[in-house]
């Protein structure tokens, strides 16, 4: 049977070729969700036992586990310092959106053309970064730093640990200040009146979390088989660094 033989050159632009889409695939869902953001507010409630069960995410939160899933199969194949380069990327790309949608609202316009959606929409999405930009930087390092810190801790092993135990603590954090701040700092969640403040709030952090906690554990599967084609089809040993003694910490 014939075997192809790759040679270092193609390996290395497969690499670099694997890692941009990895890193375009992020910075375009994180650009994604802050654009869209509060635009819509999804009702997934569903009765149990004849009881209820509020659940509702913002429309910019199913996007959001994928950045997750990009940066720890950066994490595993690339290394902790390309896994942080690409969530400062993210930061500065988002960065340019937020100024793309200041300026254009500063240029003037036809006076014939309704640019009330354009206007709710740039309004929504300030307000939103601002408050999604803190909680991003704060989970996507701490994504980060506790999965480099329980690959450490098992020399390697136990890749669901890893993927689940690092994403499942960071999302808790972001789904917590995300919310608050978005709601006590940006101001830009609009509630009726007569609507329970602290219920809505724990309701949103809560169904929030669940969804990326779902979403989390049900791409332990794909991670696995993706870490396992890639590394071959990269030529990269992820426990190259614990075969050798030395540590990516």
């Amino acid at each position: 049977m014939f075997t192809e033989t790759v040679s270092e050159d193609k390996y290395k632009i497969r690499r670099e070729f694997v890692f941009v889409i990895l890193s375009g695939l992020f910075v375009g869902s994180l650009a994604m969700l802050n654009i869209l953001g509060l635009s819509r507010l999804i009702d997934l409630s569903f009765n149990f036992n004849g009881v209820k069960i509020p659940f509702m995410v913002f429309v910019g939160v199913l996007p959001y586990p994928i950045t997750f899933l990009c940066t720890d199969f950066i994490s595993e194949l690339y290394g902790r310092k390309r896994a942080n380069m690409v969530v400062w990327v993210g930061l500065l790309m988002n960065g340019w959106v937020l100024f793309i949608l200041w300026f254009a609202g500063k240029l003037p316009e036809d006076p014939q053309m309704n640019s009330d959606a354009f206007f709710r929409i740039r309004e929504l999405t300030f307000g939103a970064t601002a408050a999604s930009m803190i909680a991003y930087l704060t989970a996507q390092f701490v994504d980060v730093r506790i999965f480099h810190f329980l690959k450490n801790l098992t020399k390697g092993k136990h890749l669901w640990l890893r993927n689940n135990g690092s994403t499942l603590i960071s999302q808790l954090i972001d789904s917590l200040a995300v919310v608050l701040i978005t709601y006590y700092g940006a101001k830009a969640i609009d509630l009726h009146p007569e609507t329970h403040v602290f219920s809505f709030l724990f309701m949103l952090i809560a169904s929030n979390y669940m969804f990326k906690m779902v979403s989390a554990l049900v791409d332990t599967i794909p991670f696995y088989f993706g870490v396992k084609w890639l590394s071959k089809f990269l030529n990269i040993d992820p426990l190259k660094e614990f075969q050798q003694g030395k540590y990516d910490k």
